[in-house]
């Protein structure tokens, strides 16, 4: 196995997350008739995933790169009863797996001309003189596909709001440190191997802006408070795949690093507003009286703010890092994009606050009555409420002050892979303030249309109904698939093979009992 800055720094995010995600299962899991299965899943997806980390060669890292996979397909299709859970299950199944065959057709590729797959081989020069490059870009690609499936990236990406369907636990598992960081990780990993291809990167740095765009739209018009939450990690990937494209290795790695912890902190927050009120609907959460769960709503919102990239978080720090790379990039329509992207985030972040802070009518429900949600009655008791809550409050903590570690983690990573160059940031003290600048007015938009006394709390795309339908038909990526599988899959290869079988197959045999 391989230890170094990068896998010490993944190992540590893994194990951290898993552990506190797994604490607080016993509070939200308790009573649950699939307990032990449950904690048997996670640990397997535990242990593929810090193997994964520390793998030295690509076949390795291949092989529990899969069963990451397969432990993630068990987890999102927990309740396997319902049928939406099970259908989601496979849905993550069959799409990672595309992009899963791409990456292994991309190792085969360097396995045949460069005749190892050694990480640090692989991260050499030497691979330049043995690959040409086209050779290179080819193969950077296919393996991109690894990523694209992983880390849900444009156009795989709509497989991973389906995966709420597993535990809110689940989903704070995989959509902070684990199965979809691994895609970024992936990338990371072999940064110098993939930064040889010019051309590749360029495209990777388009995917992961028009990734990060798409999800951002989408987030805008649900009231599902986990899909909010899915949306947007979708978009963070979008940016730390944006980050190691525009050639900052740090930059990717910094906000993988602080996106672990605020975005399990989202995700464990809102598992608390439902278990306690029976819904996914944040706005029915805030007509309920979720403002009164006091350790979730303070949570929840510092953890917003991190994401909306507002300082002093962490999430401010990790994405000035790569507003700063985006400004020295020789095309400035990146930087842009990526501004587009901040105001975007922190208006559907704040939506879901002010919803929940500021509903426009209050109902008086008692704290038990909306109890039940399959765990019985226990899950209301102070004890597991706070073996819940003392996750959240761990958490907030690493949101609050890891942003001021920045400088100390570069040093730890700084040469490392090659990729500490371009961390961006520090010679654009102007852009700092346009970022926040920019954050700050879509909080405004969402208070004057949420917030405020009086406010509708319809936003602005919610009022051109057919904009609303797009983004929430996920820009009817789905429906091209399921177009593709009728026309061409079913339609072209399935009447091929059928016309095979009865007129070559069986006309043969025909023919021949004639003949005979």
């Amino acid at each position: 196995f391989m230890l170094d800055q990068l896998s010490l720094l993944m190992l540590t995010i893994v194990a951290g997350i898993s552990f506190l995600v797994q604490v607080y299962s016993l509070g939200y899991m308790a009573g649950d008739p699939g307990f032990a299965r449950y904690y048997a899943f996670q640990s397997l997806f535990a242990w593929a995933m810090m193997t994964m980390s520390i793998a030295p060669t690509m076949l390795q890292f291949y092989i529990f790169w899969e069963l990451v996979g397969l432990a993630s397909y068990l987890l999102i299709g927990f309740y396997y009863e319902k049928f939406s859970a099970s259908e989601a299950g496979k849905k993550a199944f069959v799409m990672t797996r595309l992009g899963d065959i791409a990456f292994f057709l991309g190792l085969l590729l360097v396995l045949l001309h460069f005749g190892n797959l050694n990480i640090l081989d692989m991260n050499s020069v030497d691979v330049t003189a043995r690959m040409s490059p086209l050779l290179i870009t080819i193969s950077a690609i296919l393996i991109f596909g690894g990523v694209a499936g992983k880390s849900a990236q444009f156009p795989l990406l709509t497989w991973l709001p389906d995966a709420m369907e597993g535990p809110t636990p689940v989903s704070a598992l995989l959509h902070s440190a684990t199965m979809v960081a691994a895609g970024v990780y992936m990338f990371a990993r072999i940064f110098p191997f993939f930064s040889k291809s010019a051309f590749a990167m360029t495209l990777f740095l388009a995917i992961g802006t028009i990734t990060m765009l798409l999800a951002s739209t989408m987030a805008m018009v649900t009231r599902d408070i986990k899909q909010v939450w899915a949306y947007s990690t979708i978009s963070q990937l979008g940016f730390m795949v944006m980050g190691l494209a525009a050639g900052s290795y740090f930059a990717g790695v910094f906000h993988l690093t602080t996106h672990a912890g605020f975005k399990a902190l989202l995700f464990l927050c809102s598992g608390v507003f439902i278990h306690e009120y029976e819904t996914n609907d944040f706005f029915e959460i805030g007509k309920y009286g979720g403002r009164g769960l006091k350790v979730p709503i303070v949570c929840i919102t510092l953890a917003a703010a991190a994401l909306s990239g507002l300082p002093p978080l962490s999430g401010f720090f990790s994405k000035e890092a790569i507003m700063g790379v985006l400004a020295e990039h020789h095309n400035p329509m990146w930087l842009w994009a990526g501004l587009l992207g901040a105001f975007l985030t922190a208006y559907y972040s704040f939506r879901l606050i002010f919803a929940i802070l500021f509903p426009q009518k209050i109902e008086e429900v008692h704290h038990g009555e909306h109890g039940g949600h399959g765990h019985g009655d226990d899950h209301h008791h102070a004890g597991l409420y706070w073996v819940m809550a003392w996750p959240l409050i761990i958490l907030a903590a690493v949101t609050l002050v890891l942003g001021f570690f920045q400088t100390p983690l570069e040093n730890f990573l700084v040469g490392h892979n090659g990729g500490a160059e371009g961390h961006g940031g520090g010679h654009h003290a102007w852009l700092l303030y346009v970022a926040v600048g920019i954050a700050l007015s879509g909080v405004g938009l969402a208070w004057l249309e949420f917030g405020r006394k009086g406010a509708s709390q319809v936003g602005f795309v919610e009022r051109i109904e057919p904009v609303k339908t797009l983004f929430a038909e996920r820009w009817y990526i789905d429906h091209f698939y399921r177009l593709f599988l009728d026309y061409v899959i079913y339609g072209i290869f399935s009447n091929l093979f059928t016309r095979n079988d009865r007129q070559v197959i069986d006309g043969g045999i025909d023919g021949i009992c004639r003949a005979t």
